[in-house]
């Protein structure tokens, strides 16, 4: 999985540009930047210590001659079978041959029925498994089509079993337990007890899932610490320890449960079961719209979707899900947004989200990533350096004037530590404020316009190149807080690693050019502020 946005400078250019930025500010900071380790949202001294294969790859059993296995129900309930060891370019979601009366579902009214467009095969490429086209495809198009009753969903757990005893308010007890921002493990446990059912709908779609995943919670505890970037280790320490707790959390709840009232039919579910389906929902699993509420409103839950879950992602993707409603059922399309053409992999837009996100729920890394960033902690202890490395003088960052102070308050930065983004407007705003000693100019300001980004200079040109400057600098201390260089990097990538090596030494070289980049821009500002303030001064 993958995409390209853009050009890539190479390690040298980029850093050559900001060289001698980098070498004025190390020399004119007066304190060593270890002592700023902790510039990032999470120091490394508040993780947990995770042994080492914390959580080992889980094997999973496959059927005999499973690797097409594609199962859909009729109306009639008739279980269909595409069970061929023949090239992919075979695969198709075929009526029951046994049922020559039942159409095809050839349109969306077919409400039962699946489609697969028959230009489509499954390939293995540079992004992995994905759906290619074999010929050309109009923009339009159907692609892929999934009946309601396919997608697996947490809201189906009632829906899909009306039977079973004490086997729903078991497992929807597990899933209360689990909390919002883990809701990959909320679908995962149902995932988990799909697999342990015999005679389960979704067993051919599971037991073709893959076995691992490469996802930071599975990365060696050498490959964790690879990462380099204190935000991430903190999430993938938080979901380790959720894993480790929730496992006992569960065999407690369950340790009197009778097997026929067990969820996942009396078998042990440990650390390592749990991730491998948190991480088989998060990496697959679509946020799609449920059922209409009373009030008409919609709920939105995640769904796995079969092979709709195969294609890859792409800023710039040539497809989209499309979920048509009525008022009784949900009908799932993947429609060609443009002409694909022949060998085309078929792509989705996973979502505008950070490297961070793309590592830690699916396992890559996108190069040149436009929705990258670095999150920093605001700490005023941490601009004072920075602001002392800029040569820029400033008692108020540490000890903010009762009007600054009200300032910082509506911009939701005082008290505890706030995490921004390097480039943010609240960042910028409070680097212009802290840094102004006119209090009547700054309240000429109304918080948008000390906000923005894009405003030339709200308060002033020496006002914004001392917060520019400033900004440079914690650049600099956060570039600094990386123990390798990007050339290293490369250099040790030339040697040949580990997947789960290769893609943390890859995530920490996108962090630095994220920074890099930024650097660049900011001192293309203050040069252009510094050039306008001398053509003033002369004129």
């Amino acid at each position: 999985m993958g995409d390209s946005c853009g050009k890539r400078l190479t390690a040298p250019e980029m850093i050559r540009v900001d060289a001698s930025l980098v070498r004025t500010f190390e020399h004119n900071c007066s304190c060593p930047l270890d002592a700023h380790r902790d510039v990032f949202a999470h120091p490394l001294s508040t993780l947990i210590k995770t042994p080492p294969h914390l959580l080992h790859s889980l094997p999973l059993q496959k059927p005999k001659n499973a690797d097409l296995l594609i199962a859909i129900k009729d109306a009639n309930g008739a279980q269909v079978h595409h069970n061929d060891p023949t090239p992919p370019s075979q695969l198709r979601l075929l009526a029951d041959p046994s049922r020559p009366s039942t159409p095809r579902f050839d349109s969306v009214g077919q409400e039962r029925r699946g489609f697969v467009h028959p230009g489509l095969r499954i390939a293995d490429g540079d992004c992995g498994l994905g759906l290619v086209s074999t010929d050309q495809i109009p923009k339009g198009s159907d692609l892929i089509g999934l009946p309601s009753h396919v997608p697996l969903r947490i809201g189906s757990v009632v829906d899909a079993d009306n039977v079973g005893g004490g086997v729903e308010p078991a497992l929807l007890g597990l899933v209360r337990r689990v909390p919002e921002e883990l809701w990959a493990m909320r679908l995962g446990l149902k995932l988990l007890r799909e697999r342990a059912m015999v005679g389960s709908f979704w067993w051919p779609y599971i037991s073709n899932l893959p076995e691992t995943y490469s996802v930071p919670i599975f990365f060696p505890g050498e490959d964790i610490k690879n990462l380099q970037y204190a935000p991430l280790l903190s999430q993938v320490n938080k979901r380790c320890r959720f894993l480790l707790e929730f496992e006992k959390e569960i065999k407690h709840i369950l340790q009197d449960v009778k097997s026929d009232d067990h969820p996942f039919g009396g078998r042990d579910v440990d650390a390592s079961s749990l991730g491998w389906a948190m991480s088989a929902v998060s990496s697959r699993a679509f946020r799609l719209h449920g059922n209409k509420l009373p009030d008409g409103t919609k709920t939105y839950i995640p769904m796995m979707l079969p092979l709709i879950d195969i294609c890859n992602h792409s800023f710039h993707q040539n497809a989209e899900i499309v979920q048509e409603q009525d008022t009784q059922t949900s009908k799932f399309l993947v429609v060609a947004e443009k002409q694909i053409n022949q060998n085309d992999s078929i792509t989705l837009n996973y979502g505008c989200l950070s490297n961070d996100f793309f590592l830690l729920d699916y396992g890559f890394v996108i190069t040149s990533n436009p929705f990258d960033c670095i999150e920093l902690k605001y700490d005023g202890g941490l601009l004072d350096a920075a602001s002392m490395a800029a040569g820029i003088s400033s008692p108020n960052f540490s000890s903010p004037a009762p009007w600054q102070r009200e300032i910082l308050a509506q911009l939701n930065l005082e008290g505890e530590a706030s995490i921004l983004k390097v480039v943010e407007g609240r960042f910028l705003a409070a680097l212009r404020v802290l840094l102004a000693d006119d209090r009547e100019t700054v309240e000429k300001q109304n918080l948008d316009s000390l906000q923005s980004i894009s405003a030339e200079a709200p308060l002033g040109i020496p006002n914004e190149v001392s917060a520019l400057r400033t900004l440079i600098a914690l650049c600099v201390i956060a570039l600094n807080h990386f123990p390798t260089k990007i050339m290293e990097d490369e250099a040790l990538l030339k040697e040949g690693v580990s997947t789960s090596t290769e893609l943390a030494v890859r995530f920490r070289m996108e962090k630095k050019s994220v920074i890099i980049d930024v650097m660049r821009n900011l001192s293309r500002r203050v040069k252009k502020l510094a050039a306008k303030e001398t053509a003033t001064t002369e004129c």
